[in-house]
């Protein structure tokens, strides 16, 4: 067994791992087409595998886990990271929580690498990286927020964590700055995750229009979901 079909292995901070999954489409229990821009909120159970698609190409999905049963055990990406000794996700990347329990593990991945450490924008965020007057600009902590506003759920801002960007590419530079470049995605590509626990996921198809990674133009994003074999 290698790296590339071994979904236990950790990946590097650099390694890109690709790896197709052998799901059919027709055979899916969800198919959620997400349009550009907007939140959304899945509860999904231990076993279950959730692809999420970038259909239109270089679309940042923003997304943070949370344990169904317990909310108050979510996604955390320090401990994802230390984990796996890296800080991006790929085939094999375990997602870990704030109790060191793997959420999720990713075990196909036809675009490579993902990101862990840029956040979602905000309106702070939009003020201090384009310009003052970007600061009511929707953003990702706004879909968030609408998200669990409208959800009979315990949870409020304070649950608000650092996320996962799906597809987004951050790199870090020599001397430790974050740089937002061109994306690494593409039409079609997916990311699939198998849950570990059952999951609660919290997301925002990012609205950004000022990063020129997506050509200032978000697009749709596309959630499907398979039962355990």
């Amino acid at each position: 067994m290698n790296a590339m079909t071994d979904p236990g292995l950790q990946p590097s901070a650099s390694a890109i791992r690709i790896q197709e999954s052998p799901l059919d489409t027709s055979k899916a229990v969800l198919d959620h087409f997400l349009p550009s821009g907007e939140p959304y909120l899945l509860r999904f159970d231990k076993g279950q595998t959730l692809r999420i698609v970038d259909v239109e190409g270089n679309q940042a999905v923003d997304v943070i886990f949370y344990n169904a049963n317990d909310p108050a055990e979510h996604y955390s990406a320090t401990d994802t990271m230390l984990a796996q000794g890296g800080i991006y996700l790929t085939t094999g990347s375990v997602l870990t929580s704030s109790e060191g329990r793997p959420m999720l593990t990713i075990v196909a991945d036809t675009c490579g690498r993902h990101d862990t450490l840029g956040g979602a924008c905000a309106a702070e965020s939009n003020t201090v990286r384009y310009a003052l007057q970007k600061k009511f600009m929707h953003s990702c902590r706004d879909n968030y927020l609408v998200a669990l506003q409208h959800a009979d759920l315990a949870l409020s801002k304070r649950d608000l964590v650092p996320n996962v960007n799906f597809f987004m590419n951050v790199p870090v530079t020599e001397d430790g700055q974050l740089t937002f470049a061109d994306g690494v995605s593409g039409p079609g590509k997916y990311v699939e995750l198998r849950a570990e626990m059952d999951i609660l996921m919290l997301v925002s198809n990012c609205p950004q229009l000022n990063n020129p990674c997506n050509a200032y133009n978000p697009t749709p994003a596309r959630f499907l979901l398979w039962d355990a074999a």
